[in-house]
């Protein structure tokens, strides 16, 4: 195994997935938000970075092209499960606007992983697009962006315990804002529905990608008469 630069950004972020639980039970919120938000994105740079240095260095290698995909993948899927567990309100249950899309590129994970275990030597016929490329993006910016919907959240939660309803409804509808109530308010709500757009927009372009895949995979699949 080679240990250069690149491969061993590459393990820096497949050890900050599982992080990101720890921050969660560790710390409390938002704290535990700031922490996993400096995490995540400061491990999202380095899928750019190790990639970059690998091809400008010229050192790219059978153990980064092995440890890539696969950090990318811990640290989707283990965000995607904290922003869902966070999500839930024990009242109503799961927010089914972050379920639903997270269901579906966390489906697509693990198939497209077990098409590539199958095809095993011909797996080369299931290569990275740049359309894939551009779902991680969309999913990592997404996922970056909810969980800075976590911090506004429990700032919100911090400042409207024991709000008098009356104060708060003249507060949200534009009156004296001495506690920035409103600010907050429209900080968490923009945050909100752009993390989620954002994830409904990865989990189209998984279901893209993941068709794609398949299909290019059939020929493979195909039982010898």
């Amino acid at each position: 195994m080679t240990w250069n630069i690149p491969n061993i950004l590459t393990m820096v972020r497949l050890i900050a997935a599982p992080g990101l639980v720890l921050m969660f039970l560790y710390f409390t919120r938002p704290w535990a938000d700031w922490f996993a938000l400096t995490l995540f994105v400061s491990a999202a740079l380095t899928d750019w970075i190790d990639g970059y240095l690998a091809r400008a260095w010229k050192q790219e290698t059978k153990l980064g092209a092995m440890l890539d995909p696969i950090a990318d993948k811990a640290m989707v899927v283990i965000a995607l499960l904290m922003i869902v567990a966070l999500s839930g309100d024990p009242r109503v249950g799961m927010d089914p606007w972050i379920l639903l899309p997270a269901t579906i590129i966390m489906f697509r994970e693990v198939f497209v992983s077990g098409l590539r275990e199958f095809l095993g030597d011909t797996a080369g016929t299931l290569k990275v697009t740049k359309l894939a490329k551009w779902k991680t993006t969309a999913q990592m910016v997404a996922i970056a962006v909810l969980f800075s919907t976590g911090i506004f959240q429990h700032m919100w939660i911090e400042r409207t315990v024991g709000m008098d309803r009356d104060i708060l409804a003249e507060i949200l509808a534009g009156g004296d804002d001495p506690v920035n109530v409103r600010l907050i308010s429209d900080a968490y709500w923009y945050t909100w529905w752009i993390g989620v757009g954002l994830l409904w927009a990865a989990a189209t372009l998984t279901i893209v990608t993941g068709w794609d895949y398949l299909r290019k995979s059939l020929p493979y699949l195909k039982d010898t008469e």
